[in-house]
């Protein structure tokens, strides 16, 4: 059965539609506020996948759109862990009425949200009482355990921890927690990958509240040419732990010179550290590389170049 969404009409009177919105923004905009994921409660779940899917664009220019959504605009908020969306002025624009049918509606739809931050973001504007009064009952911050609360002007900020308090594990070692896989069929590839390497992060030091390092890091899932983007992830993140450095920049680094090198599976890393170690060590090269392109070896890493992003 089709929905149906209503744009009220001062939208394009709206001052920021006027003087900030490009055409472009203006566009996305209006998707965000209409496609087929919208729920009566300005909450709802959508991939980037889906957007540039949906919108003809290419996932780099959905990222730019959202992050100027989030940072520029400030009307949207997105979760990349649960892939939860929310617009600011949802409950403005759209919540004038209540009613039995339309608060049980409202009901149904809170008890599916992740990200109960995201309620409480949405609910801001919310001017009716009876709705906003509904909204705040599912704002329960004791349960609130990973999820950061922000101000309007600081989504998601970057708390990257510079040091990890444990200890170093050496070689073969790296403590791996294993994700608990759920008996769901219904969940996706694409959650099962981001959950692997949330768990992944949280159990091995690289800091359980980053937010912003675990939204960075989750990126290279959908904007990455890897072929097996997880498995590269986890790989990298693996090696990281061997060489005590469990920091978001150094796993960027070993990521962003495998993809250089076209090392684009976890088979093909693999095989190319196999030959790098059957080179003879007292042979030396007369071939010039790049500062910074030579590809990490799990035991001796050499991203210098990278320690002060």
């Amino acid at each position: 059965m089709a929905k149906y969404r209503m744009v009220r009409t001062d939208f394009w009177k709206n001052p920021i539609a006027l003087e900030e919105m490009t055409p472009e923004d203006k566009y996305f905009y209006l998707y965000l506020l209409t496609n087929s994921n919208t729920t009566q409660i300005g909450i709802y779940r959508m991939t980037k996948k889906q957007m540039a899917f949906d919108l003809g664009y290419s996932i780099e220019t959905v990222q730019s759109l959202m992050e100027r959504f989030i940072e520029h605009h400030k009307l949207i908020r997105y979760n990349p862990i649960t892939r939860e969306l929310a617009i600011k002025n949802w409950g403005k624009d759209n919540l004038q009425k209540g009613g039995k049918p339309v608060m049980d509606c409202m009901k149904t739809e809170l008890k599916d949200v992740e990200d109960t931050s995201l309620i409480s973001y949405v609910a801001e504007a919310i001017t009716k009482e009876e709705i906003r009064s509904l909204y705040e009952s599912f704002c329960k911050h004791d349960v609130e355990k990973e999820i950061s609360h922000q101000a309007d002007d600081d989504t998601y900020p970057d708390n990257e921890s510079d040091e990890v308090d444990d200890p170093f594990i050496p070689g073969d070692k790296v403590l791996r927690q294993q994700p608990s896989v759920e008996n769901n069929l219904e969940i996706e590839d694409q959650t099962q990958d981001v959950k692997e390497i949330v768990e992944f992060w949280d159990h091995n030091g690289f800091g359980l509240s980053n937010m912003n390092g675990k939204q960075q890091l989750l990126s290279w899932l959908e904007n990455s040419s890897f072929l097996q983007p997880k498995e590269v992830i986890l790989k990298a993140m693996a090696i990281a732990c061997a060489n005590n450095k469990r920091k978001l920049n150094y796993v960027v680094g070993i990521l962003k010179n495998w993809e250089n090198e076209s090392l684009l599976t976890a088979r093909e890393i693999d095989s190319y550290h196999e030959n790098q170690k059957s080179v003879p060590k007292n042979k030396h090269s007369t071939e010039s590389f790049p500062a910074g392109r030579a590809i990490p070896d799990e035991v001796n890493l050499d991203l210098s170049a990278g320690e002060d992003w």
